[in-house]
């Protein structure tokens, strides 16, 4: 982790004096009886200068060479107060409902914070402080990495969001293939005697059902005219005689069922190792167009001696009977697999100051999560830390948060 605050010497005790009196020696006070936090004023140290009277805290968080760490600075009548005589707390309300409380105990001329001010430094802070038995409390909001989008326009980016949790990592691998009918697909209609054609019912291309009527037979030995009915439904591939014919053993008709299609994928030498039967793989047609999902078969006995592949056969779903024998495919597949306990999607983390980030969502409010990341596969990447699961967080169009952010100007200002 990267930080680059750097701590500022103290001025002399006069710009402090004249600091306080600029922000109101005559303390102001909201209606809930809190003391205001001088916005515009910077103390000594560069930190948020808050006064209540005579009293002020300069809050500061201190993260050169350290994990980041609250250091307040207490002054009364525009000087230095022994911090022994201030009691302390600050309490952090993050996004999503989490609160951070802090005590603190004098250090030197500080009081130091018990506990690490967790990224994002994004919260609405109250701070109290008791001295000589007056308490004084502020209450002011302290934002970074966060942004308000509304659901129109979120919608209207395509940004879509789902959860921090568990998930499989791998690599994928890319396969390419061809439609072709399942061998179960086709189905051989005979006549039961050998006989002439005395009519036929169906032509090439005609979709016929299970037991409809396809010819009539006169049978050479009996002379009795039979019918001849479809043992499936499907479409009629192959017309084998016409009126007037003499059948014998050979195909009257060849019916084939177009939703059976499989694609015969090509496996290259490199990848036989890690393609294996059984593995799960997505279809997708050349212009992209989603097949479906569906599992890879055992490699056939013979492979493609032109390509110098092997070959390996998958079922796939011809939903809306668009896909044909012929039509080119590809496959993608996840090799090496490892689950983890918590990932996020690859495409959505995004750079953020020094960090790698994903944009969390509660409501129409955005804020980042700094990530300290594992292994990365081509669909999710390993967290180790930086986001709780169960954190709703942008997949889609993350870089649009990302870039709402960056206009808004919400920085890293302690």
């Amino acid at each position: 982790m990267t930080h680059r605050h750097i701590l500022v010497r103290l001025a002399p005790l006069a710009f402090l004096a004249a600091t306080l009196a600029a922000c109101g020696s005559d303390p102001q006070h909201a209606e809930n009886g809190e003391a205001e936090a001088a916005e515009a004023a910077k103390g000594p140290h560069g930190g948020k200068l808050l006064t209540d009277g005579t009293l002020g805290l300069e809050i500061t968080i201190f993260e050169t060479g350290q994990e980041p760490q609250y250091r307040v600075y207490p002054f009364l009548d525009g000087k230095p107060l022994d911090p022994a005589k201030v009691d302390l707390a600050i309490t952090l309300s993050r996004l999503g409902g989490k609160v951070d409380r802090f005590a603190f105990k004098p250090e030197g001329d500080f009081l130091a914070g018990q506990g690490v001010v967790g990224e994002p430094h994004s919260f609405d802070v109250e701070v109290v402080a008791t001295v000589n038995g007056k308490r004084s409390k502020w209450s002011y909001q302290n934002y970074e990495g966060r942004t308000t989008i509304t659901p129109e326009a979120a919608v209207q980016g395509g940004i879509k969001v789902e959860t921090a949790g568990p998930a499989t990592i791998g690599d994928a691998r890319e396969l390419y293939g061809t439609v072709e009918l399942n061998p179960s697909a086709r189905s051989e209609i005979r006549g039961q005697f050998p006989g002439r054609v005395v009519s036929v019912t169906k032509q090439v291309g005609d979709l016929v059902k299970q037991g409809e009527l396809l010819a009539r037979i006169e049978s050479s030995e009996s002379l009795q005219v039979y019918p001849v009915y479809s043992t499936v439904s499907g479409v009629v591939a192959e017309r084998g005689g016409n009126p007037g014919n003499m059948t014998g053993g050979e195909p009257l008709f060849v019916i084939t069922n177009p939703s059976a299609t499989t694609v015969m994928f090509n496996i290259f030498p490199r990848d036989l190792g890690i393609v294996r039967p059984g593995m799960r793989i997505t279809v997708a047609s050349q212009d992209g167009r989603e097949v479906g999902t569906s599992t890879l078969g055992q490699y056939l006995a013979e492979g493609n001696p032109q390509a110098g592949t092997a070959l390996i056969r998958a079922a796939i779903p011809n939903r809306g009977g668009w896909i044909r024998p012929g039509m080119a495919m590809r496959g993608r597949l996840i090799v090496n697999e490892q689950s983890v306990p918590l990932a996020v999607r690859t495409e959505a983390i995004q750079p953020f100051r020094d960090f790698q980030v994903v944009y969390a969502r509660y409501g129409n409010a955005y804020e980042v999560r700094m990530l300290e990341l594992g292994r990365k596969g081509a669909e999710f990447t390993e967290v180790l830390g930086g986001i709780e699961p169960g954190t709703p967080y942008v997949t889609a169009s993350s870089f649009l948060v990302r870039a709402d952010i960056e206009k808004s100007g919400a920085s890293h200002d302690h």
